[in-house]
């Protein structure tokens, strides 16, 4: 009868302790910084769609638009990458942050007028705040 009465406690503290041990994802789901840096359809998809669905789960996204990935991001090329430019779009409404790499945007002829509406140009206090923000997670395209 003692053994059953320690196996119930020691059954009883287990279960306690569980939530404890519980990943802190559970309560906090941590950030996504994305890197796209492609211009390519697929992956440029690949990259917008895997931001929506973790954005969807309530993790915070920020899409940094980063070399050749600028041009996504450019009102230019609307025809080119209307799909994206919506997506990205819809994504800023409901809550993710595009920023877009000055220098590429620079290099490659972009101007600050011409980025979609709601996209930011990145400087260092910025892009690295939600870089190098704890339990931030990266992923590159």
């Amino acid at each position: 009868m003692l053994r059953k009465i320690f196996l119930a406690f020691a059954l009883i503290g287990v279960l306690a302790a569980m939530p404890a041990a519980l990943p802190a994802a559970a309560d906090s789901p941590g950030s996504l910084f994305v890197n796209m840096t492609s211009d390519d359809d697929h992956r440029a998809n690949m990259a917008i769609t895997f931001s929506k669905n973790q954005l969807e789960r309530g993790h915070p996204v920020t899409i940094f638009l980063n070399d050749r990935g600028v041009f996504v991001g450019a009102k230019s090329n609307a025809e080119k990458f209307k799909g994206q430019q919506q997506a990205l779009t819809e994504l800023m409404a409901k809550g993710a942050l595009v920023i877009v790499c000055p220098f590429c945007a620079k290099h490659y002829g972009i101007d600050t007028a011409d980025l979609i509406d709601g996209a930011k140009l990145g400087n260092p206090d910025l892009t690295g705040s939600l870089l190098f923000k704890e339990d931030t997670k990266t992923m590159s395209w």
